[in-house]
């Protein structure tokens, strides 16, 4: 086990020049036509120390690019005086943000959020989560034929910390299932490492910088500034990265590991990996549905959009147009007041709500769904961007609909969206649910989940329930709860 103190000298970068070890590397193979760069950090920073460069030179050829960041980096200061966990974590998240934009303008972010050190206890959850997002982009191009891989870059399984190992063993799992091109990055060994280590570099490649490159990645580095800049003069407050290690991430070529990749295990396998080190309650059986307590990321929708304008059909199938039917005719009353959709995707279902209420806001996360929203409904229905169910829009509604959308939601996410829904409602409220049934492997649960879920509240009574093999359709109403024929003074 290494063991290393960040505030040390460490190796200096004048060591690794005057020993040639770069001058021995062999040149990375770079294709002309990487799809898209997946760069799995495991700390904000770690993209800009470890691969600013190779972000800058995708970017500017044109690939797309996707930043995920496992933690927000919370401990990086765990004494400060100045800044608590959660302001650092806000402020590294912008830093990032930032940096990004220097580095590749224009790509995506995922923030997953998981604990700074805890990544060896949230390990299934970050399996599960860099999963979907690959799944999502290899479902962007299906019958690519003989293009490139994916190219996911991740920090060194051997970098000698412990989130760094378990960032790059998991993205070496995800990309050996998905038949990914693994890249690992080194941060840290060039401060513990030796340059006389020919085992450590026997899969090491060099890709050297053009100036603007290098540039480009000073700028993304300079932008860490919690991380490269004392908080504060008191010594709690120092820079986590040192003049030393600034140097290192200055140098005009970056240093990538192509190491084999870990076989998938067969579908049968019910044994887990030995490295699995499962959470209680995260696994899910082949071909089952599952029940998990992490949503699906943002990055997850993003990724499925991108390309892809009607990615579900509503536009184009039957199957779509009946189910939309069915939830209209649903509907107890004529007419609303004010009605919201959570999860209102390109705007199909929502044009047809939109005649039925005076008001009328529609809810997603997935920024392209937003703009072809947009466009279909113009300025006839409110249309905002948030992440529920964290964020959630103000105001009483008399009608909310959760329309596939509650199986993205993990199971405390749920129970959550739930309450606000109901909190949503306005006394004579209505509430409409429906969801697919199959199981899906990528969705932390299944519809037939959500409506358990839903049918449990006691603030609710179920006044429709719709049942079919396909889709389960229900609506609910504020105790004691009348039918449609008693509310009109026929029964």
């Amino acid at each position: 086990m290494v063991t290393f103190d960040h505030r040390d000298p460490g190796t200096t970068e004048d060591a690794w020049r005057a020993d040639g070890f770069f001058d021995r590397l062999p040149p990375l193979d770079l294709p002309d036509d990487v799809p898209h760069l997946v760069a799995l950090a495991a700390h904000p920073d770690d993209e800009s120390l470890g691969a600013g460069g190779l972000l800058a030179r995708l970017a500017r050829r044109g690939a797309p690019v996707t930043v995920v960041v496992a933690t927000d980096g919370e401990a990086s200061h765990p004494d400060s005086p100045t800044l608590s966990p959660a302001r650092l974590a806000r402020l590294r998240r912008r830093e990032l943000v930032d940096a990004v934009d220097v580095a590749a303008p224009g790509a995506a972010v995922v923030f997953l959020g998981l604990p700074d050190g805890g990544l060896r206890e949230h390990r299934p959850t970050l399996h599960r989560q860099l999963s979907a997002i690959l799944g999502a982009l290899a479902e962007d191009e299906p019958g690519r034929g003989e293009r490139a891989p994916v190219m996911l870059c991740a920090p060194w399984r051997s970098d000698g910390h412990r989130d760094h190992r378990i960032a790059g063993e998991v993205a070496a799992a995800v990309a050996g299932e998905q038949g990914a091109r693994l890249l690992e990055y080194p941060i840290w060994w060039w401060h513990w490492g030796n340059p006389d280590d020919r085992t450590a570099t026997k899969d090491m490649r060099a890709l050297t910088l053009t100036p603007q490159e290098r540039a480009a990645k000073r700028l993304a580095l300079a932008a860490h500034r919690s991380q490269v800049e004392p908080l504060s003069p008191d010594p709690r407050d120092a820079a986590t990265v040192g003049p030393e290690m600034l140097r290192h991430a200055d140098r005009d070529v970056e240093v990538f590991v192509e190491a084999p990749c870990p076989s998938p295990a067969p579908p049968s396998a019910s044994a887990p990996s030995p490295t699995a080190e499962p959470e209680p309650g995260s696994g899910r059986g082949p071909g089952s549905g599952s029940t998990s307590s992490e949503s699906l990321p943002a990055g997850f929708f993003d990724a499925f959009y991108r390309g892809r304008p009607d990615p579900w059909g509503f536009e184009t199938r039957w199957y779509e147009e009946r189910k939309r039917a069915v939830t209209l005719a649903s509907l107890p009353r004529a007419r609303f007041r004010a009605g919201l959709e959570i999860g209102c995707s390109t705007g199909v279902l929502t044009a047809d709500l939109a005649t039925r209420c005076d008001r009328l806001v529609g809810v997603d996360v997935a920024a392209a769904a937003l703009a072809a929203a947009r466009e279909r409904l113009g300025d006839e229905v409110e249309l905002l961007r948030l992440q529920t169910p964290a964020e959630w829009p103000e105001g009483l509604f008399d009608l909310v609909v959760l329309s596939e959308v509650g199986y993205y939601y993990g199971a405390s996410d749920l129970e959550t969206a739930i309450s606000r829904a109901v909190g949503s409602l306005t006394a004579d409220g209505v509430l409409v649910a429906c969801h697919w049934r199959h199981p899906v492997p990528e969705y932390p649960l299944r519809g037939d989940d959500v409506h358990a879920a839903l049918a449990a509240r006691a603030e609710l009574v179920r006044l429709v329930h719709h049942l079919e093999d396909d889709f389960v359709l229900e609506v609910f109403v504020r105790p004691p709860g009348r039918s449609v024929a008693a509310e009109a003074g026929l029964a």
